[in-house]
């Protein structure tokens, strides 16, 4: 892992690949303009892409945590810093600072059946947890993805789940908000596709990440099934500024989303997020 002696100071990475996912969705491969170091991180993780002259985003990495050649980020556009970078080619430079921030727990998953629940965008931050999930299946019990999204048009790396699917490693199951008449799959949120798959409660973990509404409507029906609040993770990506924990905008009732997560048990945000308005 390459080691930062500031960790408020931005690293320049090449742009080795851009891919456009959808119309406001965008993938970047970097790698460090030296050339030289290893990149580490783990599933979950986060880093602050900064465009030069406009400010940085917090983006969680969505790549193979193996490949240690490479950061991968996909990046939706929606204000002034993430439209910057997705007006930036290949071989131009970017800022990053990180990794920061926990990762889903794999090790404590070890042995339970897995449940990936992921809306919309939320897949990117889940992908390199299905990767190590991916790459070492006998540790695991079964392992099921639940994915939704709003349209076909806003569906999130189709081949690739496509070939999880047929691997046999992973049961798939995909829904649209707004289906058109050549959809085959299930219409509806997410929680529409838990009722299609057995759950054992007592030995099921699950990585949820989404829209908070939908990560707490998730955690319901998980809990109704009778899975335990503290084996139900979801990603808290709300509001972080500086990463570290100086600046306070994160804070989250007596948590610092960039310092104590993104990653937590849904059963300590619980409380939480029934406050209105916190």
């Amino acid at each position: 892992m390459t080691e930062y002696q500031e960790p408020m100071a931005p690293v320049p990475y090449r742009i080795f690949r851009r891919k456009q996912e959808t119309n406001d969705v965008f993938t970047f491969e970097l790698v460090p303009s030296k050339g030289t170091e290893t990149i580490g991180f783990a599933p979950g993780q986060f880093n602050m892409l900064y465009a030069f002259g406009l400010g940085e985003v917090p983006i969680s990495v969505s790549g193979d945590p193996e490949d240690q050649g490479k950061l991968v980020h996909t990046i939706r556009v929606v204000g002034a810093v993430t439209k910057g970078l997705a007006a930036l080619k290949r071989d131009e430079s970017i800022g990053v600072r990180g990794p920061f921030g926990s990762d889903w727990p794999l090790k404590q998953a070890v042995g339970h059946d897995v449940i990936v629940v992921a809306g919309g965008l939320g897949l990117a931050p889940l992908r390199p947890a299905l990767y190590a999930l991916l790459s070492h299946p006998e540790r695991y019990g079964k392992l099921t993805l639940l994915y939704g999204a709003r349209t076909e048009e806003d569906l999130l790396f189709t081949k690739e789940w496509g070939k999880w699917k047929n691997s046999g490693k992973i049961a798939v199951e995909v829904s649209l908000g707004q289906a058109s008449r050549k959809w085959r799959g299930t219409v509806g949120h997410v929680t529409a596709l838990l009722p299609r798959i057995s759950i054992q409660p007592e030995k099921t973990i699950a990585f949820v990440c989404g829209p908070e509404t939908m990560m707490r409507f998730v955690a319901i029906e998980l809990e109704k099934r009778g899975v335990n609040r503290d084996r139900i993770f979801i990603s808290m990506e709300r509001n972080m500024k500086c990463a570290v924990g100086f600046c306070g905008h994160c804070q989250f009732g007596p948590h610092f989303v960039c310092a104590d997560g993104p990653i937590f048990p849904y059963g300590r945000m619980e409380p939480l997020l029934r406050i209105r308005e916190l």
